[in-house]
C-alpha cells in the first residue's frame, strides 16, 4: 500500500506519514478510547435512573415529573445503545475488511450518542431542579444545562475548527 499525504479535512498533522489503512486504524483506536471515557458515565447514569422507581418517594411525583423521568430514562438508554453500538458493529464486521465503514459508522454513532447523552443529562437536571425548586427554577436550570452542552460540545469545537482552517 502506498503512502498518501494526509487529507486536510481528516485532522491529521502534516508530519504524519501513514497510508490510508494506518490512518483508519488510528481513527478507530482514537474513537474507541473516546467511547471508553464516556461509556462509564452513561452506564452509571442509566443504572442510577433505573433504580429511581424503587425509591420510597417515587409515588409522590406528579404526572409531569413521571413523564420527565421516563424521558430521561429513555434518552439515557438510547445514549447507552448508541455509544456501545460501534463495538457491536465491530463484532459484526470483524475480518470483513470493512474498516472504512466501521470508522464512519462508529463516528456517527458516537456523535449521536453524545447528543442524546446531553439531552438525557438536561432531562435529569430538569427533573431534579423541579423536585427541589419547582417548575420555574427547573426550566431555567434545564435551559442553562442545554446551553452549557451546546457551547462546550458544538459552538466551541466549531469555532476551533474554523480557526484551524484559517491558520492553514
Amino acid at each position: 500500500m502506498t503512502r498518501s499525504p494526509p487529507s486536510p479535512d481528516d485532522g491529521t498533522e502534516p508530519a504524519r506519514n501513514e497510508n490510508e489503512l494506518e490512518r483508519l486504524d488510528r481513527h478507530w483506536i482514537e474513537l474507541l478510547q473516546e467511547l471508553r471515557v464516556v461509556q462509564t458515565g452513561v452506564q452509571l447514569l442509566t443504572g442510577l435512573l433505573l433504580t429511581v422507581p424503587f425509591q420510597w418517594r417515587f409515588p409522590q411525583l406528579d404526572d409531569f415529573q413521571r413523564g420527565l423521568y421516563l424521558v430521561a430514562v429513555s434518552l439515557s438508554v438510547c445514549a447507552t445503545a448508541s455509544l456501545i453500538a460501534p463495538v457491536a458493529l465491530h463484532r459484526a464486521l470483524f475480518r470483513q475488511h470493512a474498516r472504512p465503514a466501521l470508522v464512519d459508522s462508529g463516528q456517527r454513532f458516537a456523535v449521536a450518542g453524545l447528543g442524546i447523552l446531553a439531552l438525557a443529562v438536561v432531562a435529569v437536571v430538569w427533573l431534579i431542579f423541579d423536585l427541589v425548586l419547582g417548575r420555574e427554577g427547573a426550566l431555567l436550570a434545564a435551559a442553562l444545562a442545554f446551553l452549557l452542552f451546546a457551547v462546550l460540545w458544538t459552538v466551541g469545537p466549531w469555532r476551533r475548527r474554523r480557526r484551524a482552517r484559517r491558520e492553514r
